[in-house]
């Protein structure tokens, strides 16, 4: 009879398995279950920390269903699900299951929350909770849990962790967190989710529209319920709003190089049930005469490259080409998948929302992924469930390395048709696009080997390039610039490159070349030349260039290599401190010299607070050279103080600058423009400058700045938040100036932006044609403003005629013979392939001959004291380098560092670790599964292999040193006998 209880009981919850894998709070029930074993809980934790509750469900439910059982099991699962606050889940358990009819409109409210939490985030998180609480909608231990999302992570992650758990309640919780939005005074959010403007009451559950599925499609609609129309007015039409992250450096705000930890569709079928709710979907697409013309091979199945301007609809021609594809293969009885590639992760929303939704919403599936996404399946079912997907480029070559490697959760390029490329002048050498036309090209040309022998080939996507601008690599003579262009075409083996000059349907903007005066006293900058000569007499240094510039800058590195080598350490740290100065001259050329005053200032005091150790109790090395340095500024901080508050000395540049930007705000309707600048820095402190400006108020300059997502720089970084925040404003109006690095000339799609300014700072044809398609709107104008040692004049001219270069290599492109155009195309791709074939040999023999980790052994780059050993040295991840032996943790010291506080999986980087004796930062300290694990950063170090000293390894990679794996079991043993040594004493 048990036994029949037990498979009646086993069955109930196998049944209801989905219901409980949505209901159940797995952190909380888990904790109640006496018959899991410890491990076994910590297993289930572990999955929850990592990828969130259904997937711990899943563990756990397979946990509960294991035999044998304990006596009084099935129970003991009900009361833990009850003592949860998870009430819906037990109903089920207990046979209480609701009505059809109830149970599907609990699921719409449940889905309505999903689609709208975008939104809903933005709401004041603690007086909601409160609220919840009080009302009964969430338990004691929920609030708990949301409180300590919102210390560790703010307002926003603690409101989603808050709607996740007041959707497991019981059918009626919609109605009251209507109620509980009202009382709270979130009237926008109220109406959002269906409550009635200027009503009193709510509205119930079985108001809430219904999401509707068409068959043709994924198109559904969220509309307001009649009662609610009559008695309030006219429905509502929702606007989303999606919170997206970036993340990067400078050079490449947006691109992701980590797997998705988390991805899912919008819904559980991978339609966007909330697609109505962004608006009206629109008419049929529309091509003008010449974007037709340059789609047109492309819906004839061909691989090509549009090259068109930017701001002249190469997305939507993409989008049209899209349309017909997905059309003419589900004539044919086919299916079709598309994949839209892009390297910015704003990019993936913008193209979502803009483009490719709503024109394709009401016929196809559409989602959109990047490694920012929070959402919880898997790429390879995001990829099976939707006709369109829009993601980072990183995201599918993760997946397609992971079929390479015949793991389960891949993609294979032939499960593909269609690939649209974005900026696809990216697909060179090392980059991710390269990466993935590799793949390409290699089975191109394996199919040609498969039909001589007669056999099946595997089939590829039609591919599809858009770019503004291929550049020419560089080159000098228009021979180069072809090939360059040629090479591209070949790495996206593309039959042929269409473009047209547009003529009347683009006139460029107008473009405006500053020039500045030098300055005619430079007392400031003299003061920091003094210092430097004087720092080059200490040291016994001869420079051969002008001091701040460019060749400066790299003969100071190059010196500071080789004194970190030689273990000369008087002309290593005078090396680092001209550095620093060299940037302050640079930066008082550029900005303020007070933001010039305070970076200098800032380096001192952090140099000073280096050599001092947190308790005190530690004795840091200073040596004779570093005291001569702290002093000589010590000397002159005064001077340098006095001299950067008087406005009499401040740089042509910026004056150039400021009259420039007045003129724009004054002599426009509504003016909206870009400042482009060279560094992090001098972007903020741009930013300030403009703020504290009374006359730019008086104008109504409402300015803000965007820089990377990367901590490769001594700026803190933006987080990814911060940066949608501020290009989200832009966009409205909210912000009428953006202060951008060049993190920013790529895909912003800003029509009413309409001047644009490079300020000090210009690269190459490719960032000058990107840059001036920032302004769309008509009148806009291309602003370059000089700055002392930029030569940004000179380069800009230089720039233009590579802009010609590249308009008639493309030129010449287009007239050569089809015959002679596949040769050279043949031709560059069998080189791709033979020169990655000798790259892979060059590396498999270069991880052969790994090096043992005794032969390799690190000092500290500043005093040159031993540090330890590659024995000592173990890996985490494949990715985190740690050494947690005793004799090392006797050697640091460990200072907090707020901007390291960051959790990513199951680990997280709260402090620095620097060297005892000179107090030289060595890397952070990381807690890995409750374990402290010092992480060594290998720039901190000289490597001495076999005898030979590195001194320029910034990368671990460079090294071929097989560490370790790092063995958590073992070194969590032994922290675990410790502390019960401890406890018994």
């Amino acid at each position: 009879m048990a036994a029949e209880a037990d498979e009646t009981r086993e069955g109930l919850i196998k049944d209801f398995r989905p219901r409980l894998r949505e209901a159940m709070k797995v952190e909380q029930v888990v904790e109640r279950l006496h018959f899991i074993k410890t491990e076994q809980k910590e297993q289930i934790r572990q999955k929850w920390r990592t990828e969130g509750n259904s997937a711990a469900a899943d563990v756990l439910i397979d946990a509960v269903l294991k035999r044998p059982h304990d006596p009084g099991w099935f129970r003991a699962f009900v009361d833990a699900l009850l003592n949860a606050g998870c009430d819906y889940a037990a109903d089920y358990m207990q046979s209480k299951i609701p009505e059809p009819e109830e149970e599907a409109e609990n699921d719409r409210c449940v889905l309505l929350i999903r689609l709208l939490s975008p939104s809903l985030v933005d709401m004041n998180t603690e007086n909601v909770c409160r609220q919840c609480l009080a009302d009964g909608l969430i338990t004691q231990a929920d609030d708990d849990m949301i409180k300590a999302e919102i210390t560790n992570r703010g307002a926003m992650s603690g409101a989603s962790e808050l709607l996740r758990r007041v959707v497991t309640g019981r059918p009626g919780w919609f109605s009251n967190f209507l109620k509980v939005l009202r009382v709270t005074e979130h009237k926008h959010l109220y109406e959002l989710t269906g409550g009635s403007p200027d009503c009193h009451t709510p509205v119930s559950d079985e108001k809430v529209a219904p999401l509707k599925d068409e068959a043709a499609g994924s198109e559904s609609a969220t509309e307001t319920s009649p009662a609610a129309a009559e008695s309030c007015g006219d429905p509502k039409v929702i606007d989303i709003s999606e919170t997206e992250k970036s993340q990067d450096g400078d050079a490449d705000l947006y691109t992701s190089n980590e797997p998705p930890n988390s991805l899912e569709p919008s819904q559980p079928d991978g339609s966007d049930l909330g697609a109505a709710a962004r608006g009206p979907e629109r008419a049929d697409i529309v091509l003008r005469d010449y974007q037709m013309d340059v789609a047109r091979p492309a819906l004839e199945g061909e691989n090509i490259i549009i090259c068109l301007p930017t701001g002249s609809g190469k997305t939507r021609v993409a989008v049209y080409i899209t349309k017909k594809h997905l059309d003419s293969r589900r004539a044919e009885g086919q299916s079709g998948k598309v994949v839209i590639l892009v390297n910015k992760i704003p990019l993936v929303e913008q193209h979502y929302s803009a483009e490719f939704l709503p024109f394709l919403k009401h016929k196809y599936k559409v989602e959109r992924v990047s490694g920012d996404s929070q959402l919880k399946i898997s790429f390879t079912e995001i990829v099976e469930k939707n006709d369109i997907i829009i993601c980072t480029a990183q995201i599918l070559e993760n997946f397609l390395e992971r079929s390479t490697k015949g793991e389960d959760e891949g993609v294979n390029l032939s499960d593909l048709t269609l690939i649209v490329i974005d900026e696809c002048h990216h697909t060179q050498k090392g980059g991710v696009y390269n990466h993935i036309m590799m793949r390409y090209l290699k089975q191109k040309h394996k199919n040609l080997k498969l039909k001589k022998e007669q056999k099946a080939p595997l089939p590829l996507p039609q591919i599809l390039g858009l770019t503004a601008s291929p550049g020419v690599g560089g080159a000098t003579k228009m021979e180069k610039a072809e090939e360059h262009i040629l090479r591209i075409c070949a790495n996206l083996d593309a039959s042929k490159i269409m473009t047209r000059g547009l003529g009347e349907f683009k006139k460029e903007p107008r473009k405006i070349i500053v020039n500045v005066e030098d300055r005619r006293e430079d007392p400031f900058g003299d003061v920091i030349k003094k210092i430097m000569n004087a720092i080059h007499t200490h040291a016994e240094l001869t420079p051969t260039c002008d001091l701040g510039s460019q060749n400066y800058e790299q003969w100071v590195v190059q010196k500071e290599r080789q004194a970190a080598k030689e273990e000369d350490q008087g002309v290593r740290v005078c090396a680092d401190h001209l550095r620093q100065y060299s940037e302050g001259l640079n930066l008082s050329n550029t900005i303020r010299m007070r933001d010039a005053f305070s970076f200098l200032n800032k380096y001192q005091e952090e140099e000073m607070k280096r050599k001092t150790a947190p308790d005190e109790e530690q004795n840091i090395q200073i040596t004779d050279t570093e005291r001569f340095l702290f002093n000589l500024f010590k000397d002159n901080k005064k001077e340098l103080e006095a001299l950067a508050g008087n406005p009499e000395y401040e740089n042509d540049s910026l004056s150039k600058l400021r009259a420039k930007v007045l003129q724009e705000f004054s002599s426009r309707e509504e003016p909206r423009g870009i400042i482009f600048t060279k560094t992090r820095r001098s972007a903020i402190a741009l930013d300030q400058w403009i703020q504290e400006n009374s006359k730019f108020a008086d104008i109504n300059v409402k300015s803000s700045y965007v820089i990377g997502g990367g901590d490769q720089s001594h700026v803190k970084p933006m987080t990814a938040a911060e940066q949608k925040d501020v290009l989200k404003k832009f966009g409205n109006g909210d912000v009428n100036l953006l202060i951008a690095t060049t993190v920013a000339e790529e895909g912003l799609d800003i029509p009413a932006c309409n001047f644009v300014i490079r300020y000090g700072h210009v690269t190459n044809e490719i960032a000058m044609i990107q840059a001036q398609g920032r302004g769309r709107a008509e009148g806009s104008s291309y602003t370059v403003v000089d700055v002392k040692n930029s030569g940004v004049a000179e380069k800009e001219c230089v720039n233009e005629y590579r802009k010609s270069m590249m308009d008639k290599a493309i030129d010449k492109i287009r007239v050569l013979n089809q015959a002679d155009y596949n040769k050279r195309i043949n031709e560059f791709q069998i080189q791709a392939i033979v020169e990655e074939r000798v790259r892979n040999k060059k590396k498999k023999k270069k991880d052969m001959k790994n090096e043992n980790p005794s032969d390799v052994k690190f000092s500290c780059r500043s005093c040159s004291k031993h540090v330890c050993s590659g024995e000592d040295i173990q890996i985490i991840e494949d990715m985190h380098r740690v050494n947690v032996t005793s004799q090392f943790s006797d050697l640091f010291i460990l200072r907090e560092n707020t901007s390291l506080q960051k959790r990513l999986l199951d680990y997280e980087t709260n402090g620095v670790i620097a060297c005892k004796d000179c107090g030289q930062s060595w890397g952070s300290m990381m807690v890995y599964r409750g374990i402290d694990c010092p992480c060594l950063h290998v720039k901190n170090f000289v490597v001495d292999l076999n005898g030979i000293k590195i001194s320029k390894c910034t990368r671990w990679g460079e090294l071929t040193i097989k560490f370790r794996d790092f063995d958590y079991a073992e070194h969590g043993s032994r922290l675990v006998e410790g502390s019960d040594d401890e406890e018994s004493m």
